[in-house]
Parts: C-alpha cells; structure tokens; sequence
C-alpha cells in the first residue's frame, strides 16, 4: 500500500467519524429541542406555548403529538391559542389518516 492510498484511507475515515459524530449531535439536539418545547407546551407564559405549537406545528404527524394536542386543547386557557391547536391537531389527524390509508406505519 502506497502513502498515497495510507493518506487517503485515513482522511476517509476521520471524514466519515466527524459525520458520524455531527449526526449523533444533531439527533441529541433535536430531541433536547423537542422535550424542551413539550415542555414549553403546558407553560404558564402564552408566549412560550405559542412558540412550542409553531414548533410542533412543523413536526410530522404522529399519534404521540395528536395525543399532546388534544389534551393541550383541553387544557389551554385562551381561545386564540386553542383554536391554533385545533388546526394543528386537525391538519396532523389528516395526515394519519391518510397514511392510514395508504398502509403506512405511522408511530
């Protein structure tokens, strides 16, 4: 083996490591972002909870957020902040049902 194919072998590597380890940093941050607008969610500050729904509102459907929504519509206060919780939850109940539907597996 040359130290041409030596060289470019262990850049390859560390190439592939630092990916390895960003993707595992991402994947801690996006959960760490999650929990935290969870969270946010049942604050007693609206403007937390309005920012935790605009969170939620770009997640992909699941039956754990229809669950959230709903017992957050029960529960919120305002008016303006239950009926965009509504439209969140009514859009994500949409989505399950159509990949219902199409025989995806949805969690």
């Amino acid at each position: 083996m040359s130290k041409r194919n030596s060289r470019l072998i262990k850049t390859t590597g560390l190439v592939l490591l630092t990916v390895g380890i960003a993707a595992a940093v991402g994947t801690l941050v996006v959960r760490d972002q999650l929990a935290r607008h969870r969270r946010n969610l049942f604050s007693s500050h609206a403007l937390r909870r309005f920012a935790a729904l605009g969170y939620i509102s770009g997640l992909n459907a699941s039956v754990e957020l229809v669950h959230l929504l709903r017992d957050f519509v029960a529960w919120e206060p305002h008016r303006l902040l239950r009926r965009r919780a509504r439209q969140i939850l009514l859009r994500m109940e949409a989505q399950l049902q159509g990949a219902e539907l199409q025989g995806e597996v949805v969690g």
